[in-house]
């Protein structure tokens, strides 16, 4: 976990926005029919899928994807040995079996685990799915060539931290082992109790060592789920897939592959995607979008208009926007003065400044609202909607400044409602209510993120954010606030430079759980204890509003995505 980094995020907010990345109350489409909108709402085999999209679908290798439950579109090439339930709300932040026949055996300390494939698994060319390839295509993910992807089992697997993967190391990872065709075992360094979760990312993906072509496999990786590659242009902006005849629904009770043939277009402005998606003309009538929301003004627009309302998918994702503090930089080393920024933080205006309530949901917890994550209701520091000046005025006075203080805010100077000027503002108008002058320290996006994300220059005060790799409390609490993930030289992410030894314990604790919900719990209760501290402010968990052509059908909304799962959709 010491670098879910810039691509995590990524993915929270692009991808899923996975980042893709949160409501209790999550549930499929407001105010439409989950099974689709227009006339026969039964979905039927057929059809081509358009996806309109703002990012192309780029490194389309299973080795150098970052995705949170195997991505949206790299789902349908690339199945792996667990995957996500593809169900509405709730249900959909399960993980559930894949290739495998379970969601994997561990030992009684959760340092080894065992997977078994379903018989009958086969390639696009007809040629048997086995386990070495799986090792395989786990083995060519560390090469450094092939990087991106998630990098835990650098961390967790035996032996792993320094291995350079198969084309300079041919001797492989010892801690994968292949007793036959069906089983694989994965040896880990300790007690990982989310594995299953961790199985989902693309990393897991069969890759048949004979048809590896390195840097180019991406042109046209070898297909194990229900469609195959057959055009790639510049580097993912254009990608056509069809079906894979040799894949079997049999085998694979999550992916119902409707449609024939998926045409994924990218690189287009998001109001041109909106625009199209809203007119339905032709092909765009049974067309969505995977990365591209609709903005306050547009939902505005489509909240009047019944016919376009009812074509609004709607979706939470885990992932947290907050206030930063550095406690190594004065005044913020002072427990009472994060506190009174905690107090004095108006949520309503800046719920406003994020869009408004249909894309906002005010928090008061670093974890997301969602049960998955084990979500445990707190507010340490209760200020009601608009903030609670008085209270705030009176910390600071206990904490030495009674006549006030001046601080400088550094944010981002992109457009995203989340770390840009509007929330900044937001929170410089009511911090001054409390006697609090905020200056703002708006930065360049790249220059933004190398400078939060370094120990060296992390500033004090600043506004951050966090998307899940998986629906859990452990990839949301431990890069945030384990003591051993400060990367001193390197991207880091424990912002609040937190080396609590009770919260390390504690972290260790809970990974050892093989019992998911009880394991939840545990994170919930973390999480409470951890806000004491007021290193953070927790200001919005974002809620996703994508809008679909006239002709989709099936939409299912999980609360593991918080986006439409193309994984279910029919057009006709």
């Amino acid at each position: 976990m010491r670098q879910p980094s810039v691509i995590a995020r990524r993915v929270a907010a692009a991808s899923v926005s996975l980042v893709v990345a949160a409501g209790a109350a999550a549930c499929g489409p407001e105010d439409n029919d989950a099974k689709g909108a227009g006339g026969d709402s039964t979905p039927h085999k057929g059809g081509t899928l358009t996806v309109l999209n703002s990012n192309p679908q780029q490194d389309f290798d299973p080795a150098r994807l970052y995705t949170s439950g195997g991505g949206n579109v790299p789902s349908l090439v690339f199945r792996t040995l667990t995957t996500r339930n593809r169900e509405n709300g709730e249900a959909g932040a399960k993980v559930v079996p894949d290739l495998a026949t379970d969601t994997g055996r561990p030992n009684k300390d959760a340092t080894v685990w065992t997977y078994t494939l379903k018989e009958g698994l086969k390639y696009e060319d007809g040629s048997p799915i086995t386990t070495a390839d799986i090792k395989y295509g786990i083995e060519r993910s560390f090469a450094p060539e092939l990087s991106g992807g998630a990098p835990y089992l650098r961390d967790w697997l035996v032996g792993a931290a320094d291995y350079q993967g198969p084309y300079k190391d041919k001797r492989g990872l010892a801690a994968i082992e292949t007793p036959d065709a069906r089983t694989i075992v994965f040896h880990l360094n300790k007690p990982e109790g989310e594995f299953p979760y961790l199985a989902t990312q693309t990393q897991f993906t069969p890759v048949p060592k004979a048809k590896d072509t390195g840097t180019k496999y991406e042109q046209h990786p070898v297909s194990s789920g229900p469609y195959k590659v057959v055009t790639n242009e510049n580097d993912g902006e254009r990608l056509v897939l069809e079906r894979n005849t040799h894949w079997s629904a049999a085998t694979d009770a999550e992916r119902k592959a409707y449609p024939d043939k998926v045409d994924v277009r990218s690189g287009l402005d998001s109001s041109v995607i909106n625009q199209r998606l809203s007119a339905s003309q032709a092909a765009d009538a049974a067309a969505v979008t995977t990365d591209t929301n609709l903005g306050p003004a547009e939902l505005a627009k489509v909240t009047g208009d019944k016919e376009l309302a009812a074509r609004v998918g709607t979706g939470h994702f885990g992932y947290t926007n907050y206030i930063a503090f550095n406690p190594k930089i004065k005044p913020f080393d002072n427990a009472k003065v994060r506190q009174a920024i905690s107090y004095a933080i108006d949520r309503s205006s800046v719920v406003n400044a994020a869009g408004g309530s249909a894309l906002a949901e005010p928090a008061t917890t670093f974890l997301p609202n969602q049960k998955s994550f084990g979500y445990t209701e707190y507010d340490h520091f209760p200020a009601g909607d608009a903030g609670d000046a008085a209270k705030a005025k009176e910390l600071l006075k206990e904490a030495g400044y009674a006549k006030g203080l001046t601080v400088t805010l550094t944010h981002s100077n992109a457009k995203d409602f989340e770390t840009s000027p509007e929330i900044a503002t937001a929170i410089q108008d009511a911090l001054k209510k409390a006697g609090i002058t905020v200056k703002l320290q708006g930065l360049e996006e790249n220059d933004y993120s190398d400078k939060i994300h370094s120990v060296k220059t992390e500033p004090g005060f600043f506004l951050a954010h966090w998307g899940a790799d998986w629906p859990s409390g452990g990839p949301f609490l431990a890069p945030i606030f384990d003591g051993r993930q400060i990367v001193e030289d390197g991207a880091n992410f424990n912002t609040g430079l937190l080396d609590d030894k009770s919260v390390n314990t504690e972290i260790d604790a809970i990974n050892k759980l093989t019992d998911l919900d009880a394991a939840a719990k545990r994170w919930g209760a973390l999480d409470a204890k951890i806000g004491e501290q007021a290193l953070t402010v927790p200001l919005f968990h974002p809620v996703y509003k994508r809008l679909y052509g006239k002709d989709i059908k099936n939409v299912v909304i999980s609360d593991w995505t918080g986006v439409l799962d193309i994984s279910q959709v029919a057009v006709k």
